[in-house]
């Protein structure tokens, strides 16, 4: 028989705080220079959040349109009850056509062969076209509008085409170099628009988190490419890029949380973990923190990363091992088993974010959030309380 405990003391856990998620939509949107309507994307678990957990918070604030990665992401939701457009951005093999038209997804065509096999399944799908206009990754080539208006109308004809899409790789830094690549790729995609204006596709969008602040403007370009901006890192309250500001207000919604199990005392001479790769050179108090790779925590942070207790920082110390952590307290007082640590968030007068471990490790806040195991049990709290 499985069993599954009522975890109130809890091993390694995340609390989302939701009020603050809707600051992030609230401040966002009010952040932009012109009106525009919010796609919230919401793949990978809403970046290890919940999705139908913030797809329920945003859906109260207003929020109809929804982005995921694939159709599991998508079929999931529809079971939980949301409602509204839900548009898959990744490849979703024609198999599973009737599934996408039976739960009204709506599905990113990624290129004319894949236009040809979804329509060869004569279900009449809900569909964006996506426009590839620079960054090579999926779309038609938006340097060819007519090529594209033709593809675009050929199967306006046999799918329900509702919409077109673009993808600015570049939006989240602030260069000369970038900023012009940024634009051309915006005129591609409004020559792209202008093609096939005839459709009055009510879904045509390009910008991004980053976009939308730094490029959704009274420019009349936009008067035809639409005003839906895709929401992503930045509800979540991360950085697109560490050098990309944020709107005021603007935080993590996210904190990771774990327990002490066991203190002891070490002294110079001996060594710490898997392969003793840590060598103690003074009396020393080593704290063992419940979580380990197999939880999300990177393993290149051993010897290197720390955690936060009691409003200190404690030195990870010796490897990471998959279900726990060794770290250095000698420096902190009152240390003992059962004692909350943070993992990622506040503690005190110390934040250490997604953003600072990622910059840590040479790589993006997204990774670190996407990284969290579901074995991580979510928690939401709102207020202060829990929901």
């Amino acid at each position: 028989m499985e069993v599954h405990a009522n975890q109130i003391e809890k091993r390694s856990w995340i609390e989302v705080d939701l009020s603050q998620l809707k600051r992030n939509y609230q401040i966002y949107k009010q952040s932009l220079k012109r009106d525009a309507e919010i796609m919230a994307v919401i793949k990978a678990d809403a970046y290890g959040h919940g999705d139908v957990q913030v797809a329920r918070i945003l859906s109260w604030c207003g929020c109809h349109l929804f982005a995921v990665s694939n159709i599991d992401e998508a079929v999931g939701l529809r079971e939980a009850g949301i409602q509204g457009e839900i548009l898959i951005l990744g490849y979703s093999s024609p198999f599973y056509a009737k599934t996408l038209h039976d739960f009204d997804l709506t599905q990113a065509i990624v290129s004319e062969e894949y236009a040809e096999a979804l329509a060869a399944t004569r279900w009449r799908i809900k569909c964006q076209f996506a426009i590839d206009t620079g960054m090579n990754r999926i779309g038609i080539d938006g340097d060819q509008p007519d090529d594209c208006s033709r593809i675009i109308h050929k199967y306006s004809d046999i799918l329900h085409v509702n919409g077109i899409f673009t993808h600015l790789c570049v939006a989240d830094t602030d260069s000369d170099e970038c900023r012009d690549f940024t634009w051309g790729q915006i005129n591609k995609f409004h020559a792209v628009a202008d093609a096939v204006s005839d459709l009055n596709l009510p879904y045509v969008h390009c910008c991004n988190s980053a976009g939308g602040l730094h490029y959704l403007s009274q420019d009349p370009v936009f008067d035809s490419i639409g005003t839906i901006v895709r929401l992503g890192i930045i509800l979540y309250g991360l950085h697109p890029d560490v050098t990309f500001p944020l709107p005021s207000g603007i935080a993590p919604a996210l904190t990771w949380k774990s327990a002490i199990s066991q203190v002891k005392d070490v002294h110079p001479g001996e060594t710490i973990g898997y392969g003793r790769t840590f060598h103690v050179k003074r009396e020393s108090r080593i704290a063992t923190i419940t979580t380990g790779y197999a939880d999300g925590l990177n393993r290149l942070l051993s010897n290197r990363g720390y955690i936060l207790i009691h409003g200190h920082r404690a030195p990870i110390v010796g490897r990471i091992c998959m279900d726990q952590t060794l770290a250095d307290v000698t420096d902190i007082p009152n240390v003992k088993m059962g004692d909350k640590v943070v993992m990622l968030g506040r503690s005190g007068d110390l934040t250490y974010t997604a953003d600072d471990m990622a910059t840590e490790l040479g790589t993006i806040g997204y990774e670190i959030l996407c990284n969290l195991s579901k074995r991580v049990q979510r928690f939401y709290v709102s207020s202060n309380n829990a929901l």
